[in-house]
């Protein structure tokens, strides 16, 4: 019986648990802001690439 209750009010994994969780939140939310900001720099990319290409045909 002091076994059981020894593994019951044992909280030592408690902490590791509690990171663990914490880090995920922070993977996830990261992840989001990666593909969040994936169509701005899609963006960006397109406008620069076209002002290239016609600062090209104009130099030709």
């Amino acid at each position: 019986m002091t076994i059981l209750r020894n593994f019951w009010n044992d909280e030592q994994g408690q902490d590791l648990i509690e990171y663990t969780l914490l880090m995920a939140f922070v993977a996830l939310a990261s992840a989001a802001l990666f593909i969040g900001a994936g169509g701005s720099i899609n963006g960006i990319w397109k406008v620069t690439n076209s002002q290239l290409a016609a600062a090209n045909t104009s130099a030709s």
